[in-house]
Formats: structure tokens, sequence, C-alpha cells
């Protein structure tokens, strides 16, 4: 008796947030097919059911992030989509530099977890990556645009606020467990708090 249309898109989000999980930890070419079927608990054979090839599965688990974990990252850090001003900025500035989200590396935002490997990845790749980037500008610049007394440009601001994020908590992960990390995560928070101020 063949599966449920349900029981498919269920298998497949499972499969898709395993591979992101083992992306973010492991990075694309240390992660096989069989590792994410395996800690899936399904077969090597119902991969292709799903998906063309691993590339495409990595293209979905960037793009899952967003309305996936990055959903329930925003939501525990009280960040509502639909009431941005600049108090929701610095919570997501808050949320984005945490010693907690540092920590996360199957949670971690691609943007942090796997850069490099974005950068040698098929263009729908870089695509879904863009759309994560795009998504954080859109959030802080709206947020931005909502103050009292908002920046002249606030795309531009919000852009240069989520590159100090984001490459923030790159350098931090590149030095796990060290002061240094700690140092540079502090000071991007300091600096993108000073920026909103």
């Amino acid at each position: 008796m063949p599966y449920s249309a349900a029981h498919k898109q269920e298998t497949r989000a499972r499969i898709i947030e395993t591979a992101r999980c083992l992306f973010n930890r492991k990075g694309f070419e240390s992660v096989s097919i069989d590792m994410i079927m395996e800690a899936a608990g399904l077969t090597r054979g119902g991969f292709y059911n799903h998906f063309k090839n691993k590339e495409a599965l990595y293209c979905e688990a960037v793009e899952s992030f967003l309305m996936g974990r990055g959903k329930v990252w925003r939501d525990e850090a009280g960040i509502d989509p639909a009431n941005l001003n600049a108090q929701m900025a610095q919570q997501m500035i808050t949320a984005y530099l945490s010693g907690e989200h540092l920590g996360d590396l199957e949670g971690q935002c691609p943007m942090i977890a796997l850069p490099s490997d974005i950068a040698r990845a098929g263009a729908p790749v870089r695509t879904a990556y863009a759309g994560l980037l795009e998504a954080m500008t859109g959030l802080l610049s709206a947020s931005l645009s909502a103050a009292e007394e908002p920046p002249t440009n606030p795309r531009e601001t919000a852009l240069s606020m989520a590159a100090l994020c984001i490459g923030g908590m790159v350098i931090a992960r590149t030095l796990p467990d060290s002061a240094l990390a700690e140092e540079v995560r502090t000071a991007a928070l300091n600096m993108a708090m000073q920026t909103i101020a």
C-alpha cells in the first residue's frame, strides 16, 4: 500500500531537517547521503524519491531555516514581524549574537555555519543563502524604519548590521571555547547596539 501524501511530506521534512543539522555540524562535503538517511532513520533508497541529488537537498536545507529553526529562534527571542520597531531590531541582534546561538552548532543560522560551503555551491544554493540575508536585512530595515529617528538609509544600515552580526559569529565560531571568541562576539554585539542607538 503506497504511503499517503502527508506521510511523504513528513518524511521529506525529516530528511531536510536532519540534513540541515548535519551540514551545520560537518559541512557539505563531509556529509554523505548515507549519513543523512541513517540519521533520519531511513534507507538510502528512499532518498531519490524526494531529491534529485545531495545539492538539491542542501538548497532546501538552507531555505528551510527561515520558517523552520529560524522561526523557532525568532519566537523564542520575542520577535514579532507584525510589530517591527527599534526594540525588535535590538532583540534580533541580541539573540543572533548570543552565546546560546553561537554554541548551538546544529541550530545555528546557515549564514554562520556554512559560508565557505555556500561560496562553492551551485547557483540555487547561493540564491537560498541570499534569501536568508534578504530576510534578515528586511526585518532589520523595517525595524529601523519604524524607529522614532530612523537612519537616513535604513537598508544600508541593516546590511551593515547584518554583516557585523554574521561576520562576528563566523569568526567566533572558528575559535571555539576561547576567550577570543567571546571577545569577538561581545564586540560585534556592542558595535551593533551602538549603531542602533
